[in-house]
């Protein structure tokens, strides 16, 4: 990978990141609502989203494997941890929403 496509790598990490992790809150907030069909279309969303940025990591990794190193800038470790974050804040939302069920079924 050559730097240009790194940073479209570290970028799609950051944004698909952030975009699942929005996905995820909105869906949290449908649950809240009592809409739970949205919930589960933003769940979906979300891991739509994640999707897309594994593969960009999954390029990344792939790159590293074959001895193509990438330099560690700030950047490419922000965006690792937007990606974590948002793959933990979705796994959170999903465990909420089956609160929410939970409480509307009663």
């Amino acid at each position: 990978m050559d730097e240009q496509e790194n940073l479209e790598a570290v970028m799609g990490l950051i944004m698909y990141g952030g975009n699942a992790k929005s996905d995820a809150m909105e869906a949290i907030a449908a649950a809240k609502k009592g809409d739970f069909e949205l919930a589960d279309q933003k769940l979906k969303d979300a891991d739509e989203s994640l999707n897309h940025a594994h593969h960009s990591q999954t390029g990344m990794l792939t790159e590293e494997a074959q001895g193509k190193h990438m330099d560690i800038t700030l950047l490419a470790v922000h965006s690792q941890d937007h990606l974590m974050t948002a793959i933990a804040f979705k796994d959170l939302a999903t465990e909420i929403i089956d609160l929410y069920r939970r409480l509307d079924e009663k």
